[in-house]
């Protein structure tokens, strides 16, 4: 009987659908985190009877034939590209991105990883890197009688002293934009790898090149939708309780047929 098999393919989908609901619902508080969809597809069919097949008893064609389907399997966990709301932090290294890009920084292994999470920090030598401490590009470094910073929407990053009356440019963050961000990597932390599905990373100065600009003082919000992800949720539990019905309906099929003297 193909029914078991094909609504325990059912139970499975259902039940990876909850674990990226799950997901969603856990980053709901993070920084610069898109929510992810799974997408599922329909298994190969059998076909009993192809369309299109001459009936051999009157020689006419069969209009539609008979193909059974065998369940449904995963074919993807996209990432909703949206732009989160910017919460004020006042922080002088807090940056928000308005628009497409990333900021890149560089991993311990000289591979570029890039990330929405502008909640920037300073190492006790003053380079400015990610939250976990990973140096972000081009490699700035805040002098350490700095008294304050600056940050522009094009990235350029000003440090302010207390005997001059001039600021001092100290460097520009750039952004990287892709041509296909859902093709990103995601290796947690809220960083990304570059990979073929994405495209080569293309750098520009923020503002340029379709790629956002910068805001001092804010941090993106993450794009879960709260009610949504709970609807979803409601969804995939009686997607789930319904395939296990129907395991249960299968069940007493073969019992029955079991007791037949």
């Amino acid at each position: 009987m193909r029914a078991l098999q094909i609504a325990a393919t059912g139970m499975s989908a259902q039940q990876m659908r909850v674990d990226v609901i799950s997901n969603n619902l856990a980053n709901m508080s993070t920084t610069g985190y898109n929510a992810r969809r799974a997408e599922f597809a329909d298994l190969h069919y059998q076909q009993l009877t192809r369309p299109g097949t001459i009936n051999a008893s009157d020689g006419t064609i069969v209009p539609t034939g008979v193909q059974v389907g065998l369940g449904v399997r995963p074919v993807a966990v996209t990432v909703n590209v949206a732009q989160g709301s910017l919460s004020a932090t006042g922080g002088d290294l807090d940056v928000a991105i308005e628009g497409l890009g990333f900021i890149e920084a560089t991993l311990p292994s000289g591979l570029s990883a890039y990330t929405r999470d502008g909640a920037l920090k300073r190492t006790g030598d003053g380079l400015i890197v990610t939250s976990d401490g990973y140096e972000v590009a081009p490699g700035i470094t805040i002098p350490s009688d700095a008294r304050s910073l600056s940050i522009n929407a094009s990235g350029e990053i000003y440090a302010y002293f207390s005997d001059r009356v001039q600021p001092e440019l100290l460097g520009q963050i750039t952004l990287a934009g892709f041509t296909n961000e859902k093709g990103l990597e995601a290796i947690g932390s809220n960083l990304f790898l570059e990979t073929a599905a994405s495209g080569p990373a293309i750098l520009a100065v923020p503002g340029e090149n379709g790629l956002g600009t910068l805001r001092q003082g804010f941090l993106e919000d993450s794009s879960v939708d709260a009610v949504r992800e709970i609807t979803d949720l409601i969804e995939a539990q009686r997607g789930y309780e319904l395939n296990a019905k129907v395991i249960t309906a299968a069940d007493q099929m073969l019992g029955a047929t079991t007791q037949v003297r």
